[in-house]
């Protein structure tokens, strides 16, 4: 059977092995972004150093930035995704060794953490590269939101309380977990094939410009389309916000709404209740508002989402906040990628998005350095108060280029030519 098109209900073996990867990945992801947290409160409650754990996987991004796009366009992007998920299984493997030996310790967290976010700096990049290298760009939408959808109910649903109880088991199973999706994701990815694309011409050895030009010629050309700069520099503020707050999320929870282990556990469920029910309706907002809308509406609610949770006193309330958080932040990423996927060229996708990623996980970083100093100042609820004031200037910074001259930026998909599956082609 060939390859269904963008009004077939097929999506292609291709992106089944995709999604089945990034599903196995998802989950183990899930269970230790609840386990990890509680690993590093089991050796420290200064809100600084938990968030420095944070801040150091989010770091790589800015440090690799220049050469991780480059490397990318350059290589085999199935290859690279397969080689960072094994260094991750790997890594995941060893942290989970020491500390069934009982001989973990906050440096030793901070260098895996780093060595793991270097890798997913690189595996991120390829693997979000070669989505639309499976599906055609018609079916962008409806790929995202079920990439997205995923996630929700894997990484922020069910792998978050499953984390926080194996945690209560033993320390080290989270780990054990995660390492195994890991090694599972890679042999996934490797049995992946592509849609057929033109090859673009090799440049020879005296043509050949040094990284850091080509890194710094995809970041010019990002900042020559107003649209995409624009977004970019709204996602990195929010980002900067975001992890300003979510650094400290693990304190918050425990000594703020009085929470248990499970109980953070399954606060943090709350947000990917609501990513399920965003990503579910997220193509047919697409199709019916337009991009500015949307976007529009996403800056509303993430600021109002800071000031709820400052104000939050109960875990149910916090609980409904991230719910609707949840909606929105599903909505926007399928907005956001979607944007980003049909405006940039193929054979510039990976350093554009290494580009557009080095200033949006950039604000993480910053966001997470920020967020366990300004805790230790003002409370638990400082960063959250932070976050919605610097989310009300952004709303207002941007809410006009966020007009309808965004809709028109970005040009609209062409299906490809009808072509026979390549999957499903003799080998």
């Amino acid at each position: 059977m060939g390859r269904k098109g963008g009004g077939g209900r097929g999506l292609g073996r291709g992106f089944t092995s995709l999604w089945s990867a990034a599903a196995v990945s998802s989950l183990g992801d899930g269970i230790v972004s609840a386990a990890a947290p509680l690993l590093v409160t089991s050796l420290t409650r200064d809100p600084v150093p938990v968030a420095l754990s944070v801040f150091v996987q989010q770091l790589p991004w800015l440090l690799l930035a220049p050469v991780s796009g480059v490397l990318v366009d350059r290589v085999d992007r199935r290859r690279l995704t397969v080689a960072a998920n094994a260094a991750r299984a790997v890594l995941t493997a060893v942290l989970a060794a020491v500390v069934y030996a009982g001989a973990v310790s906050l440096p030793l967290i901070y260098t895996i953490g780093l060595l793991l976010g270097s890798c997913a700096a690189l595996g991120d990049n390829a693997s979000s590269a070669l989505l639309p290298a499976v599906v055609d760009s018609t079916d962008l939408p409806r790929a995202n939101s079920r990439m997205f959808g995923t996630e929700s109910v894997l990484n922020r649903l069910c792998g978050p309380p499953l984390g926080a109880a194996l945690f209560g088991v033993a320390a080290g199973l989270p780990l054990t977990v995660d390492a195994l999706s890991f090694a599972c994701a890679a042999a996934l990815v490797s049995t992946l094939r592509l849609l057929p694309r033109p090859e673009p011409a090799r440049p020879s050895p005296a043509e050949r410009v040094p990284l850091g030009r080509q890194f710094a010629d995809s970041a010019r050309w990002l900042w020559r389309r107003p649209a995409l700069r624009t977004l970019t520099l709204a996602l990195c503020l929010m980002n900067v916000t975001l992890l300003a707050s979510f650094s400290v999320m693990v304190l918050y929870a425990r000594e703020h709404l009085g929470l248990s282990g499970f109980g953070y556990g399954l606060l943090l469920t709350a947000s990917a209740v609501g990513g399920l029910a965003g990503a579910l309706v997220a193509p047919r907002l697409q199709a019916r508002f337009s991009a500015s809308v949307l976007l529009r509406m996403g800056l509303v609610l993430e600021t109002l989402t800071h000031a709820g949770l400052a104000l939050a006193g109960s875990p149910w309330v916090a609980g409904a906040v991230l719910g609707v958080f949840g909606v929105h932040g599903a909505i926007w990423v399928s907005v956001d990628r979607t944007l980003v996927q049909r405006a940039v060229p193929d054979e510039l996708r990976g350093r554009v998005n290494s580009a557009f990623m080095a200033l949006a996980v950039g604000g993480s970083a910053l966001g997470a350095l920020l967020g366990g100093p300004i805790a230790r100042l003002f409370g638990l609820t400082g960063p959250f108060w932070f976050s919605a004031a610097v989310m009300t200037g952004l709303t207002l910074f941007a809410w006009r280029p966020f007009g309808r001259s965004i809709d028109h930026a970005v040009p609209a998909p062409a299906p490809l030519p009808t072509a026979p599956d390549p999957v499903s082609a003799p080998t």
